[in-house]
């Protein structure tokens, strides 16, 4: 998938086809994260999970939040969603989930919809943890004799299955993320949307969590949005990111990654990748406080 029209995108990269001797080209490639193999844009017979089409949102009659957010992502695609405090992140996201409604143009997601997973765990404090996975599994009509073996399976993937009868006051801060991260997947939902999930955690619990959000994304096959304002942490994750201008939020820049095996927040790849986004994001961060 191309950039939308009314987006920019980073130094490096092509923003329409060319033509020669009256064929198309070869199509427009994206700068990877290696600066070595850049990777064509996914094949555009692909129906999308996620379609976002002109859509803006305002609050009452304050300032314009969101403006002509155009986007298409692909089932099983990681993006993130990058911008800086107040650029209307977690707002597109709560836009995407349907628990709110844009102002103008529309969203298009799977019948089931999606599932979220919040900054705060937000875990029943009274329940185990396989009992908070089994809430889900129960909101979504499994039969009583297979939630647990459903549950303890969960948190089996998310590496926690030796804590299921632990409360929210006996885990740690990661351990109690990795519950929910269960919990949301309990909801069955082909779309999984991150609204900061990781931003209250240390840095060697992060990283730690990045990891497995990697390897159940690869196991399980679903669709991410993750919301974050940390750089490194998009370059880390995404298979592309994407940057949104300040008030109003806009695509102000897309990178797609052709290698997402192997990263590290400590690669060299990934903190290449930071410095371009950074300087990307400084450049529109001035440009609003201009």
């Amino acid at each position: 998938m191309t950039a939308p029209a009314s987006q920019t995108t980073p130094a490096g990269s092509s923003s329409s086809e060319s033509v020669v001797g009256g064929a198309p080209a070869t199509p427009p490639m994206f700068p990877s994260f290696d600066g070595v193999a850049p990777v064509r844009p996914p094949a555009a017979a692909t129906e999308p999970a996620v379609r976002i089409e002109r859509v803006g949102k305002r609050f009452g009659d304050g300032q314009l939040v969101l403006d002509d957010i155009t986007l298409d992502i692909a089932p099983g695609e990681f993006v993130c969603l990058l911008g800086a405090s107040g650029c209307g992140k977690s707002t597109l996201l709560n836009l995407i989930a349907g628990l709110d409604r844009p102002t103008s143009g529309r969203i298009e997601t799977p019948a089931p919809g999606a599932a979220v997973m919040f900054q705060e765990s937000a875990l029943m404090p009274w329940l185990t943890a396989r009992r908070n996975v089994e809430l889900a599994l129960r909101l979504r009509g499994v039969p009583r004799a297979e939630r647990r073996e459903k549950a303890l399976a969960l948190l089996n993937t998310v590496n926690l299955a030796d804590a299921a009868d632990k409360r929210s006051h006996e885990l740690s801060g990661g351990m109690r993320q990795r519950v929910a991260l269960a919990r949301a997947l309990a909801q069955d939902r082909p779309i999984l949307l991150m609204d900061e999930p990781f931003a209250a955690l240390d840095a060697i619990t992060r990283d730690l969590l990045h990891e497995e959000l990697e390897r159940v994304w690869r196991a399980t096959g679903r669709t991410i949005i993750f919301v974050t304002h940390n750089v490194r942490e998009a370059a880390r994750l995404g298979q592309r990111v994407i940057l949104l201008t300040s008030r109003p939020g806009r695509v102000g820049g897309e990178w797609r990654i052709a290698q997402t095996n192997g990263r590290r927040i400590e690669s060299p790849e990934v903190a290449a990748l930071s410095i371009e986004i950074t300087d990307q994001l400084r450049k529109e961060i001035r440009r609003n406080a201009a």
